[in-house]
């Protein structure tokens, strides 16, 4: 690897996969608690994205999301259903990105699964909304930043490095494959 890595005095790098990939993915999503839910990916053009907390991360790390089958979004996954789940957990630390393909469903029992009071903010007649859909995203493939401690290890591993001129800082990062 090139970069800052090279100069990483520990190994910092370690793909996931299978069991470990998903459980990566529901600790880091789980932090962040909300993400900027992406649509349209071309490459070399613009895309979309929106804020949204997903309603739930099941056990194979699905994303669960409600939604309005008049939105932007909906619209768009009906052409195109690649997504990208953009998620940071905090400043230094938590960092994920999760690509995938969205299902579209106007399932009555997962509606009222996922449903939470304050969906009534956008869902004005309450879970009975017409409006109301689910989306499911299936992870395909995804990145993550991480510490591999603790965010004061990572700070401490800084400030030493800092001083004698060396790179030091806890971080681990890698390709997740659920």
């Amino acid at each position: 690897m090139d970069s800052i890595n090279k100069n990483q005095k520990e190994d910092n790098f370690e793909n996931l996969f299978g069991d470990e990939a998903i459980e990566k993915i529901r600790t880091l999503a789980g932090k962040a608690g909300s993400c900027f839910f992406c649509t349209k990916i071309q490459t070399g053009r613009s895309f979309s994205s929106r804020p949204m907390a997903p309603e739930k991360i099941d056990d194979n790390a699905n994303f669960w999301f409600l939604s309005a089958n008049d939105s932007h979004k909906n619209k768009e996954l009906e052409e195109d259903s690649a997504v990208q789940l953009l998620f940071q957990g905090s400043s230094y630390s938590d960092f994920l990105s999760v690509y995938g393909k969205a299902e579209i469903s106007t399932d009555k029992t997962k509606i009222d699964e996922l449903w939470d009071p304050i969906m009534k903010t956008w869902f004005t007649e309450g879970k009975d909304d017409p409006r109301i859909t689910v989306i499911r995203i299936i992870p395909t493939e995804g990145y993550y930043w991480d510490t591999k401690h603790n965010i004061l290890v990572g700070m401490a591993k800084r400030a030493y490095g800092a001083v004698v001129g060396e790179t030091y800082d806890d971080s681990i990062e890698g390709k997740i494959i659920p």
